[in-house]
């Protein structure tokens, strides 16, 4: 079997080689042209970002034509393909891929909508190529991804809210209500629809993050996690979130990662959080 996801999955160029996984290029339009988001460091990006401001770029899904020209490649193979995609809740990347999968004659494409994105989606990633290496059935392997989206946790805190406000994702006069109060708020990933919601709100981001451990530290006890710390450009915040979390968290691994400049847009280079999820989810596939 062959996986194909795509960039919002966080996966550098070189894990999705070793991993030997597909991964489909989301855009990012700037007003001197569109730029595959695999194809510029963040560093690039964050200083191309901040450099437009007031102004913010656009993001593009992967065209139906892209995904049937992937499919059928892979599909020359003869293998069977599993698809995992950003969450349906957050983008319309996913039915991108199913047109495209249509046009694909004679590939034989599984489709698993996520419901998440970055370091949620990657662990998917991740537990599909150990679970077609260990020669799992694509009923086990869905099954068990199934159990990992719904067990794992997205949440992040925001240094401004001004880049919602540009993209849309937030309304301006909250944004603007929530800069004259320096509110961070605390944002995760819903289970049910794969949509973002309010956790919480702080005044700082110190105590964002204290807030953020917390509430990890109630879901998931004593369990031992796997936990990728997620960034943007706020690199001290990070490292101060991965203290956090190994002192309140049963931390069986971490590891601190940069999110795709696709993702980057809507929240600026001021974003940290957490992607965590119950370590044996991964570890017993074999």
């Amino acid at each position: 079997m062959k996986i194909v996801t795509d960039s919002a999955a966080d996966l550098s160029q070189e894990e999705a080689q070793a991993l030997g996984v597909t991964v489909a290029p989301l855009y990012i339009t700037f007003p001197d042209g569109q730029v595959n988001s695999t194809e510029i460091s963040a560093d690039d990006f964050y200083n191309r970002l901040e450099a437009m401001s007031p102004h913010t770029p656009s993001t593009a899904q992967p065209s139906p034509g892209i995904f049937s020209d992937i499919y059928n490649r892979l599909a020359a193979t003869g293998e069977q393909i599993l698809s995992i995609h950003i969450s349906s809740g957050l983008s319309g990347t996913i039915n991108s891929a199913r047109q495209g999968a249509k046009d694909a004659a004679g590939a034989v494409v599984h489709m698993f909508d996520s419901l998440t994105l970055s370091g949620g989606q990657r662990f998917q990633v991740l537990a599909a190529v150990r679970a077609m290496r260990a020669g799992w059935s694509v009923e086990q392997l869905m099954e068990r991804l199934a159990k990992l989206r719904e067990k794992t946790e997205v949440i992040y805190t925001l240094e401004t809210l001004s880049y919602l406000a540009r993209g849309g994702r937030i309304g301006r006069v909250q944004a603007l209500a929530g800069a004259l109060l320096n509110i961070k708020p605390i944002i995760r990933v819903e289970h049910a629809d794969g949509k973002y919601s309010t956790a919480g709100k702080a005044r700082t981001i110190p105590k964002a993050l204290t807030t953020i451990s917390d509430l990890l530290a109630q879901e998931y006890g004593q369990t031992a996690l796997w936990v990728s710390v997620m960034h943007g450009r706020f690199a001290e915040q990070a490292e101060n979130l991965s203290d956090l979390l190994k002192e309140r968290l049963n931390v069986a691994k971490l590891e601190i990662l940069r999110i795709s400049p696709v993702l980057g847009v809507h929240t600026g280079p001021g974003i940290v959080g957490a992607t965590v999820c119950p370590m044996h989810l991964l570890d017993d596939i074999r």
